[in-house]
């Protein structure tokens, strides 16, 4: 019993060494979460909620994370859920019309959200994006994960964007407010 008790005392005072260094180690490199940290159980298979608005999408914005590049689908004034459909595809086609639309990258990340891009009452553009064009404002330069996005349609009350990216990678979908956010994982 006593070579047990040892044997415990031995493994406990390793492992209290062991964090000491890793705790070094993350002061050296600035506090910088390692790439074991993060998560990756988000999973690459498709998210959806059947949720709708009648707030149109007001802009598109991107940024970048340690451990995920973020695309945040911004719809001010949304009460309420917002509906969305995100899932991977081969190629991109544009909906309502079916054109092939050309997406950059290892992956192509189809993101429907339910918002339109113009004003329901009124029918006027009030998000700029243009089909097959690459979105308004948003610069992937020096991205970890993303590579391209381009504009899909706004059709029958939702907005589609292609979003490529380096490889088929996890990804999640979450709600702040009235912002939709898409996060796509560094690595697996």
């Amino acid at each position: 019993m006593r070579r047990l008790w040892t044997a415990a005392a031995a493994l406990a005072l390793a492992g209290a060494g062991l964090a000491g260094t890793a705790g070094v180690a993350g002061a050296a490199t600035g506090g910088a979460t390692s790439a074991a940290a993060c998560s990756t159980a988000w999973g690459s298979g498709l998210k959806s909620a059947t949720d709708s608005t009648a707030k149109p999408l007001q802009n598109i914005k991107t940024s970048q994370s340690t451990c995920y590049d973020r695309m945040v689908f911004d719809i001010s004034g949304a009460t309420g859920k917002v509906g969305y459909h995100v899932g991977y595809v081969d190629k991109f086609h544009q909906d309502g019309s079916g054109d092939l639309i050309p997406v950059s990258g290892g992956a192509i990340l189809q993101v429907f959200v339910n918002a339109p891009s113009y004003d329901p009452a009124t029918g006027k553009p009030v998000y700029k994006g243009k089909g097959g064009q690459a979105l308004p404002g948003v610069n992937l330069t020096g991205y970890k994960t993303f590579k391209d996005a381009k504009f899909g349609a706004s059709f029958e009350g939702q907005t589609q964007v292609g979003l490529g990216v380096r490889a088929k990678l996890p990804f999640r979908v979450q709600q702040s407010g009235d912002q939709l956010i898409v996060d796509v994982a560094h690595t697996w």
